[in-house]
């Protein structure tokens, strides 16, 4: 492999792959186990190729990873089996393509919401905008809508407006003029 970013980081803007990027890592201080550390693990896995595994980990349940891009939920055995009929021998207990891990990652979201405040807002501020990406560019539809309706509940969390995927595209579109129209005055150079 010649990069960890998975291919279809590769083929957005140089600004949006930057954005991704810049919100990989977690804020300092937090507890080891806090949700933000949990969703930053899903995160990472909707971005990163596993280095461990040398392969795209799609699923915030899958065991592998490390603790860089481990899971951010388990899957108990029981509720696996349940999953499957097996009287039909539909699937082996041991798979779990078919687990729908949206209800639990809702709750580790719930979570940090909890936890919100304890968050520092630079963290906050970079981990919406790369939730804000991985909600209009990702290209599995599960994945992709479920990191949209995360970002929607930051922006009403914070009382702002979302973007449009068009605005989004325009602010980080590789163009200084057009992310300048954008930026803080007081902050540019």
């Amino acid at each position: 492999m010649s990069s960890v970013l998975q291919s279809w980081v590769q083929n957005l803007t140089l600004m949006q792959q930057s954005v991704l990027l810049g919100s990989i890592r977690g804020p300092d201080g937090i507890q080891k186990y806090s949700a933000a550390k949990y969703l930053l693990r899903w995160y990472r896995r909707c971005v990163l190729i596993s280095a461990f595994d040398n392969c795209v980990l799609n699923t915030p349940h899958d065991p592998r990873g490390g603790s860089f891009t481990g899971p951010s939920v388990h899957i108990d055995d029981i509720a696996i089996c349940q999953l499957f009929d097996f009287k039909q021998n539909q699937a082996p207990c041991d798979d779990s393509s078919s687990f729908d891990w949206r209800p639990s990652m809702n709750a580790v979201i719930d979570n940090y919401f909890k936890e919100f405040d304890t968050y520092p807002g630079h963290f906050t501020k970079h981990f919406m905008m790369g939730a804000e990406i991985l909600g209009y560019k990702h290209p599995d539809d599960i994945i992709r809508i479920w990191w949209h309706e995360f970002y929607l509940r930051l922006v009403k969390d914070m009382h702002l407006n979302p973007e449009t995927q068009e605005e989004l595209d325009h602010r980080l579109g590789d163009s200084r003029d057009q992310w300048m129209k954008n930026a803080e005055q007081s902050t540019i150079k």
